[in-house]
This record gives structure tokens, sequence and C-alpha cells, in this order.
């Protein structure tokens, strides 16, 4: 694909979200399928959830248009998304338990270990193969519920997942590196940018699990195969505010005994909008880092040591300034 084409993939991946958004608007309104407020809760007024369908079923058509056989075993990845997805959406409606959903998870991420074997060892060689992949799994459990953990004000979830999207294509083409993955991630990024219109403050929609769960399904997948690379390091330094904020508040919690699965208010961006910045002002700062971890993640192509220290540093005044902001 030439540069017109990524731009025309970009566009019309952003405008086909916009549009299936708007649809599905209409319908949870009319569904009466909203987002009461409750004290823990950083919005006042019952907002509509589960505007994640339109982004998912966009990603998923659009991926299985452009990438059929280019990915070993993309069926099995999109189906096992659409079954997260539709598991999230029950969750959305119902409410099921954090024991089903779990299980859900770990047999969607089980079923992609089982049925794409792979010879990639994700730690390069620090673990037997079996190990070196039970704890791949583990580790991708943890980011789709890590992503989930996260989406907690309007604008916060679609910045962090077109910011890592749009830097695993940038990151891909210029080190030369499998062009599918960076495909994946430039429709990943069109497509939840195309949601931000309804999504930023005041959000006129909400994700909803039905948007966060497979979203940190498919974007824990892509780092993964990174991870497996000889970019390795930019499948840490992308993601890792998310990865520290919500890292960082379990040992916190677990640390005074409390429910880790309940939800909560003690996030650094939720300290942040306590301090009194809007969601606006909180998701613009994440965004700025955000740019600023693609940056480091470019310098990981020469120099991977200096850029994780830097990207490390970087985050480490984010979550100083966003638990001290007023």
């Amino acid at each position: 694909m030439n540069f017109l084409e990524f731009i025309f993939l970009f566009v019309g991946t952003a405008t086909a979200s916009f549009i299936a958004t708007r649809f599905v608007l209409h319908f949870l309104k009319s569904k009466g399928i909203v987002d009461t407020p409750n004290t823990r809760s950083s919005h006042k007024n019952p907002v509509p959830r589960g505007g994640g369908i339109a982004v998912i079923l966009v990603i998923l058509t659009v991926s299985i248009l452009i990438l059929k056989g280019k990915i070993p075993g993309y069926h099995i990845l999109f189906i096992a998304t659409f079954f997260i997805g539709l598991i999230s959406w029950f969750d959305d409606l119902k409410g099921l338990s954090a024991f089903f959903r779990l299980f859900s998870q770990f047999a969607a991420v089980g079923c992609i270990f089982w049925l794409i074997p792979t010879s990639n060892l994700y730690f390069h060689g620090l673990f037997p193969v079996y190990l070196d992949n039970f704890l791949a799994m583990i580790l991708w459990v943890w980011f789709i519920n890590l992503f989930n953990f996260m989406d907690g004000i309007d604008g916060i979830t679609v910045i962090e997942s077109s910011s890592i999207g749009l830097g695993i294509f940038l990151i891909m083409m210029i080190g030369s590196a499998e062009i599918t993955h960076g495909l994946l991630g430039l429709v990943i990024a069109a497509a939840t940018l195309g949601f931000l219109w309804w999504n930023w403050q005041p959000a006129k929609l909400f994700l909803g699990d039905v948007g966060s769960i497979p979203l940190g399904f498919l974007l824990g997948w892509l780092l993964l195969e990174i991870l497996a690379s000889a970019l390795w390091p930019v499948a840490i330094i992308l993601p890792l505010y998310y990865l520290t904020d919500t890292t960082i508040t379990l040992i916190r919690r677990i640390y005074r005994k409390e429910h880790i699965w309940q939800a909560h208010r003690e996030h650094f961006y939720q300290q942040a909008i306590h301090h009194g910045l809007s969601h606006a002002q909180v998701s613009l700062v994440i965004a700025g880092f955000n740019l600023l971890l693609i940056g480091f993640g470019f310098l990981s192509l020469s120099h991977p040591l200096l850029a994780i220290v830097g990207a490390v540093i970087c985050v480490s005044g984010e979550i100083v300034y966003l638990s001290k902001a007023k």
C-alpha cells in the first residue's frame, strides 16, 4: 500500500466508525441502555453505554477486508474478538460475575495460543517455552482488564487506543517490520478516533465493556506480537502510562486489603479530576505524554535501553503531574 491508500484507509475507517456510532447511539437510547451515575462515577448524568459495538464491528469488518490471508489464523483472532465482545455486551446489559468474565477472557486468549501455534518466545529465551507462553497468556489477560479498569472518564480510552494503534503503525513502517500488524494498529486508531466525537466531554456515549474489553484484547495481541520481535521495547513503551497507573493503583489497594474488583476512584487520572481538572484536560494531558512515548518508541529502534529509561522518566513525570494537578 502507498501513502494515499493509507490515508484513504484511515479516513474511511474513521468515517465508518463515526456513522455507525450515530446509529448505535439511537438504538441504545431507544432501548434505555444507559450508565447511571453512582458514588464512584466520574459523570453526573445518565449516559448511554455500549457504543463500543460500532467501534469493534468496524474494526473487525475493515480488518477482515484488508488483512485476509496476511495474518496466520486471522479468522480465529477475529472470532475470538467477537466472542469476547459478545460476552462483554451481556455484561453491559445484565452484569456478569467477575469469575465468568475472567473465565471467558482466558478462554479467548487460550484459543489463540492453542489454535494459532507459534514458535515465538515472548520473553526471548528467559524461560522454557511452556512457561514463556503461560506468562504471555497471564500478561494478555491482565492487559485486557487494566484497559477496562482505566476506562473511567470521557475520551481516555479512545486517546489511549488511538495512540497505541497509531504508534504501532508508524513504528512498524519506519522499523521495516511486519506491515500487517501496523495496518491493524492503523485501523484501531482510525475506528476509535471516529468514536471520539461522541465520547469527548461531555460524553454523549460510553464505549462500555463491549468496547474496552475487545480493544484491550486486540491491542494486547498486537503488543505481544511486537514483544516477541526485535522491536520488543516498543511493546513496553507505548502502553506504559496505562500499565503504570493500573499496576501502582492495584498494589496500593492490595496493600490496604481492599477488594480489587470493586469500582473505585483511586487511579491517578481520577485524582486529577478530583483536584479540579476536567475530563478533557486530563485526556489531553495523556494524549500529549503518549506522543512523547511514541517518540521514545522511535528512539528504541536505535537506542532501546535509553528509550525505555526515557519513557519511564516521562511516565513518572506524568503520574506526578496528574496526582498534584489543580
